[in-house]
């Protein structure tokens, strides 16, 4: 991606030198999950946790740990890590430009989100978030977190590199805060409680990937040869049945929250292949044809 020398957002918050303290019972439930389940059940525990809250059902610092104190210190990045940064800036103000372009097509503003850089753990508007929950978009703050840590595990773990796959992740987070902006959201997290919530926790998140298309194909200009193929390869390894067979050996089908990595492919690229908001509609269709 060609992004060396562009515009910068003035959204992007680097928290890096604070850190979050628990007070009091930390991790006491990721104690036991270890010493009865070992790491594959602390991974699990990690992954339901962060879906829950990711939805709005709980704070995990019920799960993981007692109240938290914020304390501020330095920071120094590496070379790597502040290349990382300087990427972050232009891919949100990229997101900036595009979706203010298009709420405006339709007589809409759009707000645009902070988007904040920390490491380990942060406080926000949704209760604890982790590094280990992977970037996230928190909806009661209008703020996408990230751990810059993520790429390398988006690198060695998914075996998905390439700076465009980090820039997939992030425009999918910002395809949430679209989602927030028109409403989506809210009538989607309305239905928890039901025994299909899953399905549509799965239409918000192939719709934020057809919205991260749709941020593609009009920053189509920047692409170099290849950048495509990265964000392909990134949602691929990221679906839900490719993660379950890799953590679990096995796919559970009625424990999808994001979709598999078939559908998640397909849905970038047909924002990717249309441009057009209206053509995202994950919701109208049965959900076997998703």
């Amino acid at each position: 991606m060609k992004w060396k020398g562009r515009r910068r957002s003035e959204n992007v918050r680097d928290v890096r030198g604070q850190r979050v303290v628990r007070t009091a019972g930390s991790g006491a439930l990721l104690s036991l999950v270890g010493r009865t389940f070992g790491l594959k059940g602390i991974i699990w525990l990690v992954v339901i946790v962060g879906v829950l809250w990711k939805t709005g059902l709980v704070d995990p610092s019920a799960f993981l740990g007692g109240p938290v104190q914020t304390q501020s210190g330095p920071y120094e990045a590496s070379p790597e890590e502040q290349e990382r940064l300087d990427f972050v800036y232009v891919v949100l103000a990229d997101t900036e430009d595009i979706w203010t372009a298009e709420f405006a097509k339709r007589g809409g503003e759009y707000i645009k989100p902070e988007l904040i850089v920390y490491n380990d753990a942060v406080n926000t508007g949704c209760g604890l978030g982790q590094a280990q929950m992977g970037p996230f978009y928190c909806p009661a703050d209008q703020k996408v977190y990230i751990d810059l840590g993520f790429y390398d595990e988006l690198e060695q773990t998914f075996q998905a590199p390439g700076d465009f796959a980090q820039a997939y992740v992030i425009a999918h987070e910002i395809g949430h805060h679209v989602q927030n902006l028109l409403g989506t959201s809210d009538k989607v997290h309305s239905m928890r409680g039901r025994p299909d919530y899953n399905e549509w926790s799965v239409r918000l998140e192939l719709q934020a990937d057809f919205y991260a298309g749709v941020w593609a194909k009009h920053n189509s200009q920047y692409l170099d040869h290849g950048d495509i193929e990265e964000a392909m390869t990134a949602a691929n390894a990221i679906g839900d049945d490719a993660i379950q067979r890799r953590m679990q050996g096995r796919v559970v089908p009625h424990a999808f929250t994001h979709g598999t990595s078939e559908q998640r492919m397909r849905w970038f690229n047909k924002g990717l292949e249309t441009g057009s908001m209206e053509a995202g509609d994950t919701f109208s269709m049965a959900y076997g044809q998703l």
